[in-house]
């Protein structure tokens, strides 16, 4: 391990007591996706420390969500490089004083620990790393925190879109997998609400006058079930279902949500166009079908390009210098870091502490894993910025 190496690792030691602390604090603010006053609180404090740190804030203000928090620290080198992350969670109003941060073992426990406060802070933590050994042979530092991560209504995509084309690289500061891979790619994701309209007659005097907009349903069902596979990967899942009112009633109406989810935008178009095709199908008379993409589902691939394997590369080769090895993996979840990818921009995720079980009573980080992961995000913000310059 060199000097500068060991002087990172040691500077994030001397600082866990100190981290933990800090965590401890962001875990107690309750940031529902639609708690204004939480998620602000918990910008509030990032704002405090990235000040403190020499960055340059902004607060987009926000009306009925929390605002986003956008951070810029200038270097004296090359390299725009964006970290992103979210500040709100999952859980409600309550949870937080019902169950307070908690180490057992090897695991520091508490809601919106894994997703993703341990995040937020090990990207401070790593820019203080930075700045304690007097790195600054970087362009710019970018970190990009948004308010509405975990829910449809996205008011940030924009933002995100606008960060991103700016970037050089990007980094996400989700959680690494429980089994401590890295993410190097993530599946398109589509949701359609799938409506059905019959006409509605008496089951017992006459049927025959009705078109039953729940057996239309049903066979789109099966066959929509049967697209799965369709391209490798490609997955169809029908989450959702209604319809009917009444079993003397021929059913007039029907309605499905079904998930479209693909490793690339190419075998997105060709489940789409299947899915279109079985839909335009006439399996009942007299039915009539419309499918309509759900706001805020619509998210390309970030897919495994050149840029990114080289990008994978590099965090591999630092990780080794640390002393462990980190691997990449696919996955069908989504995160901003498919948008920032859809633009052309290389973007590596999962870059915070190792974790699990997000959303859960049980959500987790690894205690062990917060030095070796943040130090892994400093040290690769130096190895990016060092290729730019090269180049």
């Amino acid at each position: 391990m060199d000097t500068q190496t060991q002087s990172i690792v040691s500077f994030l030691e001397n600082r866990l007591d100190v981290y933990l602390d800090d965590l401890r604090t962001l875990v107690s603010i309750d940031s529902g996706s639609y708690d204004k006053a939480g998620v602000d609180a918990v910008n509030d404090w990032l704002e405090d420390k990235l000040s403190k740190l020499g960055c340059r804030v902004e607060r987009p203000p926000q009306a009925k969500f929390g605002d986003d928090l956008l951070a810029r620290r200038h270097g004296q080198g090359r390299g725009r490089i964006l970290l992103l992350g979210h500040s709100d969670t999952v859980f409600p109003v309550g949870t937080a004083a019902a169950r307070p941060m908690k180490i057992e073992g090897d695991k520091v426990l508490g809601p919106g620990t894994c997703d993703m406060k341990a995040g937020l802070l090990s990207g401070i933590y790593a820019l203080d790393a930075l700045r304690e050994i007097g790195f600054e042979d970087f362009e710019t530092l970018t970190y990009l925190y948004v308010s509405d991560e975990e829910i449809p209504e996205r008011h940030s995509l924009d933002l995100i879109l606008s960060e991103g084309r700016q970037a050089d690289t990007a980094l996400t500061l989700e959680a690494a997998r429980e089994n401590g891979d890295i993410v190097t790619a993530r599946k398109a994701v589509r949701w359609y609400t799938i409506e059905v309209f019959g006409r509605s007659a008496h089951a017992g005097v006459e049927p025959e006058k009705g078109s039953n907009a729940l057996v239309a349903l049903a066979h789109h069902i099966l066959a929509l079930n049967n697209l799965n596979g369709l391209r490798p990967g490609a997955t169809v899942n029908i989450g959702y279902t209604e319809g009917g009112r009444s079993p003397s009633i021929v059913a007039e109406y029907a309605k499905m949500k079904v998930d479209l989810r693909t490793f690339t935008d190419d075998d997105m178009q060709a489940l789409e166009a299947a899915v279109h095709k079985q839909l335009a199908m006439a399996t009942v008379p007299g039915v009539r079908i419309t499918a309509t993409l759900e706001e805020g589902s619509v998210f390309g691939a970030m897919e495994r390009t050149g840029a990114a394997a080289e990008l994978e590369a590099l965090a591999q080769k630092v990780a080794q210098e640390l002393g462990f090895e980190v691997k990449g993996a696919r996955t069908g979840g989504v995160s901003d870091a498919n948008l920032i990818a859809a633009k052309g921009t290389p973007i590596l995720d999962g870059l915070g502490p190792v974790g699990g079980l997000d959303h859960s009573h049980d959500e987790y980080i690894n205690l062990g894993s917060i030095v070796p992961r943040t130090a892994l995000l400093a040290k690769l913000i130096i190895a990016i910025a060092q290729e730019e310059k090269a180049h």
